[in-house]
């Protein structure tokens, strides 16, 4: 069976917006071991909580950001599948904006540097194809919804 892991991509959106991909940017956090790769909060689904608890645990466990902090984008879930450490694992993603563009992120110890960014950047960073395309299309997500 594979391991389950929820988490939120979060993102902020510029105050002055723009016409361009720049005008929303993702939290991606560096991890503080193996390859040190950089996603958004994530984390394993404890007994007992259900999947967007997880997600909101996770982050305000990894990030130091509270469910208050935060808006949870209807009509936006995405379900990564692939193989870490040998096992299959299966990761869902919400998308959340702060409501705050300057909020404080305050790192756990499994992150060692955390990074706003527009989507190539945040799609250079993450190296895994799976997470890419999430990025890609939260951000279309967004884009299509805005009226």
């Amino acid at each position: 069976m594979a391991l389950r892991a929820c988490g939120l991509i979060i993102f902020r959106r510029r105050l002055i917006p723009k016409v361009d991909n720049t005008a929303i940017e993702f939290l991606l956090l560096q991890a503080s071991d193996g390859i040190h790769h950089w996603t958004p909060p994530k984390g394993h689904v404890e007994p007992g909580e259900n999947e967007l608890e997880t997600a909101l645990r996770e982050t305000q466990e990894e990030a130091g950001l509270k469910a208050s902090q935060l808006t949870i984008i209807e009509g936006f879930r995405r379900e990564l599948n692939y193989v870490a450490r040998k096992k299959p694992k299966t990761v869902i993603y919400w998308l959340a904006e702060v409501k705050d563009y300057n909020v404080e992120i305050r790192l756990s110890h499994e992150h060692q540097a955390y990074r706003w960014l527009g989507l190539d950047e945040a799609c250079q960073l993450a190296q895994f194809e799976e997470m890419k395309a999430a990025l890609q299309e939260g951000h279309q997500f967004l884009y299509s919804t805005v009226a």
